[in-house]
């Protein structure tokens, strides 16, 4: 009873994935059209034509700007 279940529910699962990975409304790839998409707009200019300052704090951190914090902080001997 079991086997016949557990085959019976296999086969149920195997039609509704084949059947659902099936479209009638595309025949072929032939029906696909490529489209480019269109253009990313600018970003709008919150800074009102202002430049950036060069601030410490917005700096990468890694190895080599540590280092040049580092020694800018070390009193000179």
């Amino acid at each position: 009873m079991k086997k016949t279940l557990l085959f019976g529910l296999l086969a149920a699962s195997m039609t509704l994935s084949v059947t659902s990975c099936s479209n009638p409304d595309i025949k072929s790839d032939e029906d696909i059209v490529d489209q480019p998409l269109p253009p990313i707009p600018a970003a709008p200019d919150t800074t009102g034509g202002k430049t950036a300052v060069e601030n410490p704090a917005t700096r990468e951190i890694n190895a080599v700007n540590a280092t040049e914090d580092i020694k800018k902080m070390q009193p000179v001997m």
